[in-house]
């Protein structure tokens, strides 16, 4: 990952983790609804990894948010 979009992928990871718990699910169950692993979805959110759009794509309609919502990075 470089480390100029570090930042980035935490906040799309906080993002995450926050509309999930948001919506009373863990990571397993949005992990089973999009179709990856819950180690995978955890490293989605802690920004060990970088997810592809698509994923990002899936989480988002699994959260019933716009992909907006996760990638608005205000300063």
């Amino acid at each position: 990952m470089k480390e100029k979009y570090t930042q980035y992928y935490k906040e799309i990871g906080l993002k995450i983790a926050y509309y999930r718990k948001l919506n009373g699910i863990s990571q397993i169950e949005l992990a089973e609804k999009i179709n990856i692993s819950r180690t995978h979805m955890s490293r989605i959110e802690t920004a060990l990894c970088e997810p592809p759009l698509h994923v990002l794509l899936d989480i988002a309609e699994a959260l019933d948010i716009d992909i907006k919502d996760l990638l608005d990075f205000k300063k």
